[in-house]
């Protein structure tokens, strides 16, 4: 800080001139109105002396050299902010961080701030006077100066008029840095303060996305995932976070889901370079810039809609024959375990085809349906809503005919409906095995039907009457006997009556059986 420029006329050590006790008196007032102004909203720190910081000069609030560095405030350097009024040696009070302060501009504030919080917390009195007077020259570069008299418009030149009686050896040094630090504190932009989070959820696999922290780009500050870590890490905090940069992410399902969609949540936590100072008043003499802490601000974020939870569904099948129809009971299952719902709770529906094919031998097992082989029938399930995964039965019309029949399920992705689309892995399908053993049936054609066979007749043989012995020829009368006559007659009479017997003997007689 330098002194008050001396009047013509005027000794060093004399008061200053009345228009000069009139601005300070008026100053002081506004000080203390000031005071009473904030006072209810703002707690001041006591009252204590301020004390020789680090620079060159005199340690008085008016002398011939003037200060040239930090006034020390307890552990904090503090600079000047109103050139040409008096050294703040007198009771000082920390009023705390200010944004508004005499009328300089958020670009002013937080051009000192960067000087002051840099450069100016040090013992060096090189660096702390090339911070006081970059500090003066940014507030008012025009009084900071030509207060001492000096009438050019050359910084160097104007540094140099006055501490080559205050510190000649070390003029060009603090003249090199002075320079060095108004160009830096040119280049600090004003930042914004807050911000906002994006997430985003990759549409062809919603456990994927990105994070960004749009914030200004000198914010600094670390990023907090729930629900989903950083892809490239596997954590979910991520320090250090640049603006504007987007983080991958993986997001699955939380580990006890029952199926529902799920949301990912982040919060953030960042600084920026406060374009405000930390304010320091000595009534009477002078106001002070010290380092204000770095604005910080959160801020959260969740996705904009529930990431729904996928899965790769499977199927297992048992087939039969029932009355001459082909008939599969189906299971559905997850390969992850479990099966997804939707958000108002009931199980996404699945559709599933299956085509079924006949041959006329057992085919092979194989990944692929042999070339030509055309479906003879079709077959679809889709699950239910309030069931979700379990076993549903689906059943052909009656089959063509005698042969071999299996079939072959699938699940595609192109089949689902749009609710359901999402919850599949991109181009998802699940193929079954051809002529897989649970899936082949044979359906024989039944035995012909044969006539009952002819019981044969058997006819009884009939044994033929014995032939007649010739009759004897008549004796001649004048021969004959008598009782020849009747022994033939009664043998003749025998015979007849045993050929007649065995006739009728044979009718009675039952006919022979098959």
């Amino acid at each position: 800080m330098i002194e008050s420029p001396r009047p013509k006329g005027h000794s060093m050590h004399h008061p200053p001139p009345r228009r000069r006790r009139l601005a300070l008196a008026a100053f002081a007032f506004t000080l203390a109105a000031a005071g009473l102004v904030v006072g209810p909203t703002l707690v001041a720190s006591p009252a204590e002396a301020a004390d020789r910081g680090s620079g060159f000069g005199t340690w008085a609030p008016l002398s011939l050299t003037g200060w040239h560095g930090s006034m020390r405030v307890g552990d904090v350097h503090t600079y000047c902010i109103h050139p040409g009024l008096p050294v703040a040696t007198g009771p000082t009070t920390d009023l705390g961080v200010r944004t508004d302060v005499n009328g300089l501009s958020p670009q002013q504030l937080v051009s000192i701030n960067h000087l002051v919080t840099t450069y100016g917390q040090t013992d060096d009195p090189v660096q702390a006077a090339a911070v006081g007077w970059a500090v003066k020259i940014i507030v008012d570069r025009d009084t900071s100066l030509h207060a001492w008299g000096y009438e050019g418009d050359s910084v160097r030149e104007g540094i140099d008029y006055i501490l080559r009686r205050a510190s000649p050896e070390n003029s060009v040094a603090v003249q090199d840095r002075t320079e060095r630090y108004l160009a830096e504190a040119a280049e600090i932009r004003v930042p914004r303060v807050g911000g906002a989070i994006t997430l985003t959820t990759d549409p062809s696999d919603p456990t994927r996305g990105t994070i960004t922290a749009d914030v200004d780009p000198d914010a600094t500050g670390g990023l907090h995932l729930d629900g989903a870590v950083f892809a490239d890490s596997g954590s979910a905090d991520r320090a250090a976070v640049a603006p504007g940069v987007a983080y991958p992410i993986l997001a699955s399902p939380p580990a006890n889901t029952d199926g529902r969609p799920y949301t990912v949540r982040a919060r953030g936590a960042f600084t920026v370079r406060s374009a405000a100072i930390r304010y320091f008043s000595t009534p009477g003499q002078q106001e002070s810039a010290g380092p204000a802490e770095p604005t910080r601000f959160d801020l959260t974020a969740e996705d904009a809609a529930a990431r729904p939870v996928r899965f790769s569904p499977r199927i297992r099948t048992d087939a039969r024959l029932e009355d001459g129809r082909f008939v599969d009971a189906v299971t559905f299952s997850s390969g992850e375990g479990v099966w997804p719902r939707s958000a108002d709770g009931t199980f996404v529906r699945l559709r599933a085809r299956a085509d079924v094919y006949r041959t006329g031998t057992f085919p092979a097992e194989s990944a692929t349906i042999p070339d030509g082989l055309e479906p003879i029938a079709r077959l679809e399930l889709t699950t239910d809503p309030v069931t979700g995964a379990g076993t549903y039965t689906a059943a052909t019309d009656p089959l063509p005919g005698p042969g071999v029949y299996t079939a072959v399920w699938r699940i595609e992705r192109a089949d689902q409906d749009a609710a359901t689309v999402p919850h599949l892995p991109g181009r998802f399908s699940w193929v079954e095995r051809f002529a897989s053993p649970a899936q082949t049936e044979q359906l024989v054609a039944p035995p012909p039907t044969s006539a009952p066979a002819a019981t044969p007749t058997v006819t009884p043989t009939v044994a033929p009457p014995p032939a007649e012995k010739p009759a004897t020829a008549a004796l001649a009368t004048t021969g004959a006997s008598t009782a020849g006559l009747a022994t033939g007659g009664g043998i003749a009479a025998v015979t007849m009556a045993a050929g007649v017997a065995a006739i009728v003997l044979a009718r009675r007689r039952p006919r022979a059986r098959a």
